[in-house]
């Protein structure tokens, strides 16, 4: 296994479109297990491919010791929303308000390569819709005030630029 940098905001490839995992070889469980070292050592909850650097549809997340990886997602149901505190590791040291589903159903593919349909609640249901909305190049900022989303812009770029 192999620990993977963490991109930070205002690293384009957190825009770039992603594309489908087609080929569950060895360079995919690889990936995957590098993925799980990676968000575990960051202390993160779930970690998205592109979040390394890896344009794909690929997601780790645990929760409470409830494990998945989620390759080719698609958020099929949403429920209810509710606002609350949310973090990155694309942006560290930062948390915001962000308004999400209180439940999604969301179908998938797991690393054995079978489909799987399961609907997530409360906490794990943010977590789900936010690294899934890595996969379109959508980001927690993008939820927020232009005023307040300013900001943070400014901030990490500046970051970027003094090499933090």
């Amino acid at each position: 296994m192999a620990v993977l940098e963490v991109l930070k905001y205002p690293n384009p490839a957190l825009r770039k479109e992603t594309s489908e995992v087609t080929e569950w070889d060895g360079k995919l469980k690889k990936l995957i297990s590098d993925m799980w070292e990676t968000m575990y050592l960051s202390k993160g909850v779930g970690l998205a491919a592109p979040q390394v650097g890896i344009p794909m549809k690929l997601v780790v997340i645990d929760y409470e010791g409830d494990r998945y990886v989620v390759i080719n997602p698609e958020i099929i149901e949403e429920d209810g929303a509710e606002r609350s505190n949310e973090g990155c590791l694309s942006f560290p040291g930062i948390y915001e308000d962000v308004t999400r589903p209180t439940r999604v159903r969301v179908l998938y593919t797991c690393e054995k390569g079978e489909r799987r349909d399961v609907i997530v609640e409360g906490f794990l249901a943010r977590v789900f819709s936010h690294e899934i909305d890595h996969l379109r190049g959508r980001l927690m900022i993008d939820y927020l005030s232009p005023l307040k989303r300013g900001f943070l812009k400014k901030k990490m770029e500046k970051a970027a630029r003094e090499g933090e």
